[in-house]
């Protein structure tokens, strides 16, 4: 990082700014979108560039990032902010996680929710995508969804309490919440075992060429495992910034992922190597913040 501290004033006339971007009506969350994606870009990011980069006060960027580093976004640091180190045990809590790429995970729910049919048996995974997947799902017909994400269920129950109604059998797993929201563990396992589905969705902490997909928490793998053993095709959803993490314990390889649903901020070489590896890559359209 380079330059003083803070600036006051919305960035002297002539300033960089971020391009095809109207800063001045960009609501807090898509100013914070992309005050995230800058720090991850570059690894770390002063106040007064941000001021100059969104064109707002430097009090309303301080602000910005006092609301990230609450939810374990970024970290704060003098002058300015820095990506959070995470160790591969390290899992963010489901508020934390669905803060971030929220364009993004709406395209990719947008069109993973068009994978699926009327009447058939689909099953959710715990996660901020899927629960998105979830709200693009409740107004398909005579629906049976098995999930382990209490947030996943409470999308189709509440859908079950407008004046519309709705058709959707829902069946939410026992087991161990987990910081995402996600019931996990032994019951789960069994139940999942037992049952069959037409269609997974599945979302993942981290994937990459090596360890295919993973996650930080032991038993939320084994979860995962019963889930793709019991599912006819396995339909992941991760946006492009799960590209290259890696989680403790990997449970599953990519060459068992049937559809990978993401965005187009994959590199090229990304790219290349899932349409390698997986049958089916689907990039979603993303509206533009």
């Amino acid at each position: 990082m380079s330059g003083p501290g803070g600036t006051t004033g919305g960035g002297a006339p002539g300033a960089a700014s971020l391009p095809g971007v109207d800063q001045q009506n960009l609501l807090a969350g898509q100013r914070r979108a992309l005050i995230l994606e800058e720090v991850r870009r570059r690894g770390g990011v002063r106040v007064s560039e941000l001021t100059r980069l969104l064109q707002v006060s430097d009090m309303t960027v301080r602000r910005d990032l006092d609301a990230l580093a609450r939810q374990g976004a970024l970290e704060k640091v003098h002058g300015g902010a820095v990506p959070v180190v995470e160790g591969r045990t390290h899992e963010p809590g489901f508020e934390a996680k669905s803060g971030l790429e929220q364009s993004a995970k709406r395209g990719i729910a947008r069109a993973a929710a068009a994978l699926a049919s009327p009447g058939s048996a689909v099953a959710l995974s715990g996660g901020t995508t899927t629960w998105a997947v979830a709200g693009e799902l409740v107004d398909l017909p005579d629906l049976t969804v098995v999930t382990n994400s209490v947030r996943v269920a409470d999308v189709f129950h509440a859908a079950a309490r407008t004046p519309e109604g709705g058709t959707t059998t829902v069946v939410l797993t026992g087991g161990v919440r987990t910081p995402s929201d996600a019931l996990v563990g032994p019951v789960a396992d069994a139940a999942i075992g037992s049952l069959h589905f037409d269609l997974l969705f599945l979302g993942v902490h981290g994937i990459s060429a090596e360890a295919g997909l993973s996650t930080p928490n032991l038993a939320e793998a084994e979860t995962n495992r019963h889930f793709i053993r019991s599912a006819r095709r396995v339909v992941v959803v991760a946006d492009h910034t799960k590209w290259g993490t890696t989680g403790l314990s990997t449970f599953a390889a990519l060459d068992e992922v049937d559809v990978l649903v993401t965005d187009g901020g994959l590199s090229d070489e990304a790219r290349a190597i899932l349409e390698d590896r997986v049958p089916e890559v689907v990039i979603a359209p993303v509206a533009a913040v």
